[in-house]
């Protein structure tokens, strides 16, 4: 049996977004581009990456995000723009991005930053810039200008709104299939108990 998990912390989406991802996808698809697509069952916004963490310290981890958790109320957030890091010119993280409700989402970040800092993980040093990745991009010239060119054609994507009401601790194991998530643990926002 493993004695660690590689684990991150996200907010789950919706099934309407997830659609409305897959049907970006499909556009984007037809380019023929080589892109490894996210499947719609797993996508989702990660807040923190924890990398591989020791399994006995999951409910020392669990016990800071659920105080993260407790610090901010739930509300509703936009996903309305798409995009690709680092950009449309040279496409490798395909992504969508939020509009309303970002700010909550920031301080979301920023009190898992804190609560996460003394358990030995760092803060970020790179600026949390939320998205939802829905492909990453192989190195290949093959449909790469069409890809581009759809990328800026639809930077501004409507996906919908949908609550944020908990965060989730996920495990994530790579397979040759793609990576398998399981949630280890769920903390609501805004209980204190």
């Amino acid at each position: 049996m493993k004695d660690s998990v590689r684990a991150f912390i996200a907010v789950e989406t919706s099934s309407a977004v997830r659609q409305r991802a897959a049907e970006l996808i499909a556009i984007y698809a037809a380019t023929g581009a080589k892109v490894s697509w996210v499947k719609p069952h797993n996508m989702h916004l990660t807040l923190k990456f924890l990398d591989d963490v020791p399994l006995n310290s999951v409910p020392e981890i669990s016990a800071a995000v659920h105080q993260a958790a407790a610090e901010c109320e739930p509300f509703e957030l936009e996903i309305c723009t798409a995009g690709a890091f680092p950009g449309p010119g040279r496409p490798q993280t395909l992504w969508l991005g939020t509009g309303d409700g970002s700010e909550p989402l920031g301080r979301l970040h920023a009190a898992l930053e804190r609560e996460l800092k003394p358990l030995g993980f760092p803060k970020e040093q790179r600026r949390f810039a939320a998205h939802l990745t829905i492909g990453r991009v192989r190195r290949s010239e093959v449909g790469a200008a069409e890809l581009g060119a759809l990328i800026k054609q639809h930077a501004v994507f409507s996906a919908g709104r949908f609550p944020v009401d908990k965060l989730v601790i996920f495990s994530s194991e790579l397979t040759p299939q793609g990576p398998i998530y399981d949630a280890l643990s769920r903390a609501a926002l805004g209980c204190r108990d």
